[in-house]
C-alpha cells in the first residue's frame, strides 16, 4: 500500500494543478471525518475514565490520607512539597507527544531547575482527545509514520501533518464536539499530571497548573481549562506563546491568561482577526470580560517569529545574544505565576 501511495504521489509530481485538486481532496475529507475519531473515542470510554466521576475520586482520596497514592507529607527535596504543575502543549507541526524540540525540552527543563516546586508534564499530544500520538492510531498509522519519513520529499510532511492537526484545533472550537474533545484533553492532562507525580490535594491549598500552549495548542489548553477547573481545586494559569485561539472557551474559569507574541509572529495575529469573540465591541465574550477584569494581558517576547530556528523555542542567537529560547524564558519567568501572593 505505501509503495502503490509513493507512485501515486511521484505520478502527482508532473502537475501543479493535480497537487491543488489531491490537496482540496485530503482537506475535504479530513474535514468530514476529524470528528469521527473523537466520537468513536468517546462512544468507548466510561464514565470514570471520562473524567465525570473525576470529582469524587480525588474527594476520595482526600478524605482518606489527605492526597493521591502518596503521604501528605511528601516533598521534594529542597523544594517543599510540589504543587505545581507546568503543562506543555506544542503547536500544529507536532506528530506524537515525544517529539519536543530540544529548543522545547530546554525551555521545560530550565523552568523546572529555576521552579523546583514545579514539576513538568510535556507529553501530551494535544490534537487527539485519546492522547494517541499519529503514530500510535492502529488504522492510519503505516500512513502517518510514511508522511514523517516523506519530510521535505514529495510532498511535506510537515504540511500534511499541520493540515490534519489543524482539523483537530477546529473540533477544539467547534461547539457541537469541542465539548467532548476538551474533555478528553482535560482527562489526559491530570492521567500525565498523576504519572509525573501525583496529585497532593489539600481543601486549604489548591494545587497550581501552569498551562503553557503554543500556536494551536494555546486553543486547547483553553478549552481543557474548565473541566480542570471542576475537577481539581486548582488556581490556573495559560500561558499562550504566539497561540491562535478563540475568546470563547475558557476565560470564565482561569484566574490569568498571559498572551506572548513575538514582533515578526504574524500568524498569532490571525485569532483577533477570523474570531469575533476577540473583536473589542463584543463586549460580552469570555475574552473581552477577562480582559476588563485585568485577568487577561499581551506581552511582547522580542524578536521572534511564529516557529523554526528564529522561532520561540528557536536556537539561533538574537541580536543581543541570547537565543531566541533564552528571551522567551526570560519573559515567562517574569510572570506574577509563580508566587502565591495576588496577581497585580
Amino acid at each position: 500500500m505505501l509503495k502503490l501511495t509513493g507512485w501515486i504521489l511521484i505520478w502527482l509530481r508532473g502537475g501543479s494543478l493535480k497537487l491543488l485538486v489531491i490537496a482540496t481532496t485530503i482537506l475535504i475529507v479530513w474535514g468530514i471525518t476529524a470528528p469521527v475519531g473523537t466520537l468513536v473515542w468517546w462512544l468507548g470510554q466510561s464514565a470514570e475514565t471520562l473524567g465525570l466521576k473525576q470529582k469524587n475520586r480525588l474527594e476520595s482520596g482526600r478524605s482518606n490520607s489527605g492526597n493521591i497514592e502518596t503521604p501528605a507529607n511528601k516533598r521534594i527535596p529542597n523544594s517543599g512539597v510540589l504543587n505545581c504543575y507546568i503543562i506543555f502543549l506544542p503547536g500544529v507541526g507536532d506528530f506524537s507527544a515525544d517529539e519536543l524540540t530540544p529548543g522545547e525540552e530546554f525551555f521545560l527543563k530550565t523552568l523546572v531547575d529555576v521552579h523546583p516546586e514545579c514539576v513538568a508534564v510535556g507529553d501530551i499530544f494535544p490534537y487527539s482527545a485519546a492522547n494517541k500520538s499519529l503514530g500510535g492510531q492502529r488504522l492510519f498509522a503505516p500512513v502517518w509514520r510514511f508522511v514523517e519519513r516523506a519530510k521535505g520529499k514529495i510532498i511535506s510532511g510537515d504540511l500534511l501533518i499541520k493540515i490534519r492537526n489543524l482539523w483537530r484545533f477546529a473540533i477544539s472550537l467547534d461547539y457541537r464536539y469541542g465539548q467532548v474533545y476538551n474533555q478528553g484533553i482535560a482527562t489526559a492532562i491530570i492521567e500525565r499530571m498523576e504519572a509525573k507525580h501525583p496529585i497532593l490535594i489539600s481543601p486549604n491549598q489548591p494545587i497550581k497548573i501552569i498551562l503553557i500552549g503554543t500556536s494551536g495548542g494555546a486553543q486547547v489548553a483553553l478549552g481543557a481549562t474548565p473541566y480542570l477547573k471542576e475537577w481539581l481545586n486548582a488556581k490556573i494559569s495559560v500561558v499562550s506563546v504566539g497561540g491562535v485561539f478563540s475568546g470563547k472557551v475558557g476565560f470564565n474559569a482561569v484566574n490569568r491568561v498571559y498572551h506572548l507574541h513575538g514582533n515578526r509572529d504574524i500568524i498569532d495575529d490571525i485569532g483577533g482577526v477570523v474570531f469575533p469573540s476577540r473583536w473589542q465591541w463584543l463586549v460580552n465574550s469570555g475574552f473581552n470580560q477577562a480582559r476588563q477584569q485585568g485577568r487577561y494581558a499581551e506581552i511582547i517576547s522580542g524578536p521572534h517569529k511564529h516557529d523554526g530556528n528564529q522561532g520561540y523555542f528557536g536556537e539561533d542567537r538574537a541580536e543581543n545574544g541570547l537565543t531566541y529560547v533564552d528571551l522567551i524564558l526570560k519573559k515567562v519567568n517574569k510572570l506574577p505565576i509563580w508566587s502565591d501572593r495576588k496577581s497585580p
